[in-house]
């Protein structure tokens, strides 16, 4: 019996990483020590006061039944609170809240509902690389690359996409704070985002997993603070170091999220009862805009692994920028090294035993930078620096 593909699947990119992994897999068995700062994977445990309501509610029979794929009722009221709090808005828990299974399948799922073959989805690049793979492609969407430039700030320049490409578009992808680059966007870029969706028709997808991923004193918005005709994706995957727990929520325009339920009733029966009662409990915390103690704690703990690693970037000769968001340094291979791929140069860091993230594995614009995730301690850094200064 042949087995064929389909034709979809040819459409998506090869595995850029295979190659990667092979040779930590190699490196790993010839007993090399290496630190990884590749992948974006918060190393600090949940919260105490939400694994404690966890295991609370997974003993309670209610809580272990099939839940709903929109999510239950207290934990759509509960994400509505939040956003009320946080962002000063007000959303109907029935119409306007809906569950998802981590950020990653709202992201690819809302697609299904929305995008025919040969529609067009403005794609950020370097982006997540779901928004052109995940949803546009394996839709038959056809993804137009917007370039996330050094020289923008990292922020698509609308202005320089062709008229007609902008009236076909049905849906733009937006990120910040960003990831891969850390990068974020003032209110005022989003204002203009949005009269060009409202301009030319098109609604935006604002994945926001890193709201509350932010330094100092810099506080996130959200493009629903500008009007309710786009949908915010949003989790606890990175808010409160649950990545595993597979919980988050779509937020917004009423007839968006209704196309995304009706995807989600065909093929998921929703999230652990028990993880959607964790989460609001996380949620409640907030009683401000401001950063709750339980996410204000990781948060300190980042922003000073942040400053070590930039820090000593630079003084070992690799300029680098601080971001005021993520958990990422983005990053321009450095001049000695400027010459060749940047997965060449990933592989000669691997060599001395430091895994980062080759730029190029987050699209074609992404050549030339690589992405560090603040995923190992301090002291693992430090060492980290060592290697790469002998490198260097």
């Amino acid at each position: 019996m042949k087995i064929e593909y389909a034709e979809r699947i040819g459409r998506l990119p090869p595995y850029i990483f295979a190659e990667i992994e092979e040779l930590i897999i190699q490196k790993t068995k010839e007993g090399v020590d290496l630190i990884k700062l590749g992948i974006g994977d918060p190393d600090l445990p949940t919260p105490e006061i939400i694994i404690d309501e966890l295991i609370a509610e997974s003993k309670v029979s209610d809580n272990q039944n099939y839940p709903t794929s929109m999510g239950e009722e207290f934990f759509r009221e509960g994400v509505a609170r939040w956003n009320k709090v946080r962002y000063g808005i007000d959303l109907d828990p029935t119409t306007e809240v809906s569950h998802v299974m981590g950020g990653k399948e709202g992201v690819a799922n809302i697609a299904r509902a929305f995008i025919n073959p040969g529609d067009i989805v403005l794609c950020p690049n370097p982006g997540y690389p779901v928004y052109e793979n995940g949803a546009t492609k394996l839709c038959d969407g056809d993804p137009f690359l917007l370039p996330l430039k050094i020289e923008n700030d990292f922020l698509p320049d609308l202005e320089a996409v062709e008229t007609d490409i902008l009236k076909k578009a049905k849906m733009m992808y937006l990120n910040y704070p960003n990831n891969p680059t850390g990068a974020i966007a003032p209110m005022d870029y989003l204002k203009k985002a949005v009269d060009y969706a409202e301009d030319y028709n098109f609604f935006i997808v604002y994945d926001n997993p890193y709201s509350e991923f932010t330094y100092e004193d810099y506080i996130a918005p959200t493009i629903l603070q500008i009007n309710n005709d786009h949908v915010e994706i949003n989790s606890a995957s990175k808010m409160f170091n649950m990545t595993g727990f597979r919980c988050g929520w779509i937020a917004g325009n009423a007839d968006i999220i209704a196309g995304l339920r009706k995807v989600k009733s065909q093929i998921d029966s929703g999230g652990s009862i028990f993880i959607q009662k964790a989460v609001i409990k996380g949620l409640n915390e907030y009683t401000s805009e401001k950063k709750p103690r339980i996410v204000a704690k990781s948060m300190k703990i980042y922003e000073k692994r942040r400053d070590v690693l930039v820090n000593g970037l630079n003084d070992i000769g690799w300029p680098t920028n601080k971001p005021q968001a993520t958990f990422y340094i983005w990053t321009a291979v450095p001049e000695k090294y400027c010459d060749i791929p940047c997965m060449d140069f990933i592989k000669k860091l691997i060599n001395v035993g430091v895994v980062v993230t080759p730029g190029i594995g987050f699209g074609q614009y992404g050549e030339g930078f690589v992405r560090f995730a603040l995923t190992q301690n301090i002291e693992r850094i430090q060492e980290a620096l060592e290697r790469i200064k002998n490198l260097l």
